[in-house]
């Protein structure tokens, strides 16, 4: 009696409820799934996030190294309020190397939710407060400066608006292409499925990086910033779909004779009603699996064009863009600071793959693989 007990609520558990309960016992799954959540807030609110503009200059500390935040000064006090330790600067006689060291008597001690500087908040709203600055007229570096004595930590941060929201952008056109193509050729079969077969056999012949290259390379110079994001977001997704639309075909092909399909088109329901109201709704879950493992694609190929040059442009700020710095080996030897967000690039993909892996798992409640 006590085990009919225990198995009347998974019994009587809806598909989606079943699947979120495996999906939380995926606990690198669900891990990732907090971590992104975070990334995408604080990209959201970047602007708040960030002590400072993309454009500031700080000529006082130029490819200085990150600040440590403290709360025991050198003689070893403790400060509830926490702080940092301003830069003494000289140049090195011998490498004429820029060589920065804490000054105890520079001590900024960090405010949170205070007044900073001015910024328009997603370009309408203007605000001054920011999560946290320095005071009494002091600087933080968290992740160091670049050669301009700009402010890498809150560049990163204004740079994952664009780098995370372009591969969610592309996987949205991703999963319109191949959603919809992918299930009129299913659906219809024929003629409309040999166009789309051909169409998708030609785009995978093709060499993916160097055909982004040189498309990206043909988007005029002189377009704006916005013009040259969305650009390089539909290059990235009109190569994206066609995998996406041959697993939608095939399933298509085989619930095209299934009873509800056929009851629908007796019924009168038009071409496109039976394919998005009756037909994606029995494999939503795989779609959904798929779009999230897509988007790291997309965050990468981003990052890659841009890094080359030829994706995003400054001043457009994207993880790519900030690493074109860190092109040259000798800035890597001298100031490695200028990497990170590599790192953040890195742990946002390791993210979506681990976090796609528990999605598929969590597609199907019944299965017993897959628990971590």
């Amino acid at each position: 009696m006590s085990d009919l007990a225990l198995d009347t609520p998974l019994s009587t558990a809806t598909p989606r409820q079943l699947a979120w309960r495996r999906f939380k016992r995926h606990r690198l799954a669900l891990t990732s799934g907090i971590f992104l959540l975070v990334m995408y807030t604080m990209a959201f609110l970047c602007e708040f996030m960030a002590p400072y503009r993309t454009d500031t200059r700080n000529v006082q500390a130029i490819n200085a190294p990150p600040m440590s935040v403290r709360f025991f000064d050198m003689d070893g006090n403790f400060h509830l309020r926490p702080f940092v330790y301003g830069y003494d600067m000289k140049v090195n006689d011998d490498t004429w190397m820029r060589e920065y060291t804490e000054n105890p008597d520079k001590r900024y001690p960090l405010r949170f939710f205070a007044p900073g500087e001015s910024y328009r908040f997603w370009g309408f709203f203007e605000f001054q407060r920011h999560l946290f600055v320095a005071e009494d007229d002091g600087y933080v570096h968290l992740f160091g400066t670049d050669q301009l004595g700009r402010d890498i930590f809150s560049r990163v941060f204004y740079g994952a608006r664009i780098s995370l929201s372009i591969g969610v952008v592309g996987v949205v056109m991703t999963l319109v292409f191949g959603v919809l193509l992918g299930g009129l050729a299913g659906y219809l079969g024929g003629l409309m499925d040999r166009a789309v077969q051909r169409m998708i056999e030609v785009l995978q012949s093709l060499p993916t990086l160097p055909l982004w290259m040189a498309l990206s390379a043909a988007l005029p110079v002189e377009w704006s910033s916005i013009r040259v994001y969305f650009g390089v977001t539909i290059i990235l997704s009109l190569f994206g779909w066609t995998t996406l639309a041959r697993q939608v075909r095939g399933r298509f092909l085989a619930l095209r004779e299934e009873e509800f399909v056929v009851a629908a088109r007796l019924l009168g329901a038009g071409k496109l009603r039976v394919i998005f109201r009756h037909m994606l709704p029995s494999f939503a879950s795989h779609i959904i699996t798929t779009a999230t493992l897509a988007v790291p694609g997309m965050i990468l190929g981003e990052t890659a064009l841009s890094f080359l040059g030829i994706g995003l442009r400054p001043p457009v700020v994207s993880w790519g863009v900030l690493m074109q710095q860190a092109q040259n080996y000798q800035v890597i030897v001298m100031t490695p600071w200028l990497l990170l967000p590599g790192l953040f690039v890195v742990l946002t993909v390791m993210a979506f793959n681990l976090m796609g892996d528990g999605l598929r798992d969590a597609a199907d409640p019944y299965s017993t693989g897959g628990q971590s």
